[in-house]
């Protein structure tokens, strides 16, 4: 092994055990433990969902803040979002104040639940003076086509009769009218990225209703309610607005709001690896690493489709840098990662034990085998 061998450690968190940023500190500590002068680069990485916020500001030295928002039930919740080191980008998970997790299985209904505080948290950030902002929309509650959304930052949509239409996919029915001109100027002055990987069009049967409604709570004919509301809000907007998502790719992520952050806040799409990869500067860094080291909770053949260790891989890769992997299960068709970049792939557990104990010791797991790789880079080097 050569003095002084770089790492680079670019992980995504292992859920419900660790952040991105402490399994870097895990590794690192391992790593030193084997080779003490070892010189370790830390990027925390995320893939656009859960923990994408805390690892962009881990990675850029950034801020996360608390806002109180309207949640997918219109009930008052605290949701977080972050500015990055640059001052000038903001980054939301939509899931903070619109999520799953903010319901209950009595009382999730995407008939009412609404993206009203997703569009609190894009003010709040426009507060702040950001040029741009990426928005992680994985993991909602909702299904209104990202009205609620557009609603909180000024836009209307009114019934027959002028009326103001309650939250909700289930009254976008009765959508007569939008009415733009109170809509916030400011979101034309930033740029919006939404980071997501579905590629779901807004209607149909591979629609954001069929497709997600039934884990939001959707009865098969709610499901038939909301699709064929989503397809007269499409309808409508196209008409009135002259943008057609109906089709788009990925405008059916979060129960349409791809869609409704495209129509009302001017955004793209797009993957949410390669987002985190390009703010994080882990491109540059790379180059500058002898080994790079990923990983994440569980690792098997579905991590080729977007997940943080392919991306680390691939740009890794540009650069001729080997990848190690570690995760807490390793699972079936892991030979499909090698020819993805991927050189090897550690799982870290020391023997079989119970889920609660393998998140608990999730740390000290990291770190051992970390060691232990050092440990073997240490002697295939000499």
């Amino acid at each position: 092994m050569m003095k002084n061998p770089v790492f680079l450690l670019a992980p995504d968190s292992f859920k419900e055990s660790m952040t991105a940023k402490e399994v870097c500190a895990a590794m690192e500590a391992g790593i030193k433990k084997a080779i003490p002068d070892a010189v370790c680069i830390q990027v925390p990485m995320a893939d656009g969902g859960e923990g994408t916020v805390q690892s962009l500001v881990d990675a850029t030295g950034g801020t996360i803040y608390q806002q109180a928002v309207t949640g997918p039930l219109g009930h008052p919740v605290t949701a977080g979002y972050g500015i990055l080191g640059d001052g000038e980008t903001a980054v939301i998970e939509m899931a903070s104040a619109s999520g799953i997790h903010l319901v209950t299985k009595e009382t999730k209904n995407p008939l009412v639940t609404t993206t009203y505080g997703t569009g609190e948290l894009i003010k709040a950030c426009l507060d702040k003076k950001v040029k741009q902002i990426l928005i992680g929309i994985g993991g909602s509650a909702t299904n209104d086509g990202g009205a609620g959304m557009a609603q909180a930052l000024g836009a209307k949509f009114l019934d027959e009769r002028g009326r103001m239409l309650p939250f909700g996919g289930g009254a976008l029915g009765d959508l007569a009218e939008i009415d733009l001109g109170g809509l916030d100027p400011r979101l034309k002055e930033v740029q919006i990225f939404v980071a997501s990987d579905v590629t779901n069009p807004l209607c149909g049967k591979n629609g954001a209703s069929h497709v997600f409604g039934p884990q939001k709570g959707a009865t098969k004919e709610m499901v038939a309610l909301l699709d064929a509301n989503l397809s007269h809000y499409a309808a409508i907007i196209k008409e009135q607005l002259g943008k057609d998502v109906a089709e788009v790719p990925g405008a059916g992520a979060a129960g349409g709001l791809g869609a409704g952050l495209m129509v009302f806040a001017g955004a793209r799409l797009k993957s949410g690896i390669e987002l985190v990869v390009e703010y994080t500067g882990l491109e540059q860094k790379v180059k500058d690493a002898d080994i790079v080291l990923t990983g994440e909770g569980s690792i098997d053949f579905q991590t080729q489709f977007g997940k943080t260790p392919y991306g680390v891989a691939q740009a890794a890769k540009k650069h001729g840098k080997p990848v190690i992997a570690v995760a807490g299960y390793v699972g079936e068709q892991i030979d499909v990662l090698y020819e993805k970049g991927i050189d090897a792939i550690f799982g870290i557990l020391p023997y079989p034990m119970a889920l609660e104990d393998a998140l608990q010791t999730g740390a000290a797991n990291i770190e051992r085998t970390c060691e232990n790789i050092a440990r073997l880079l240490v002697q295939a080097k000499q």
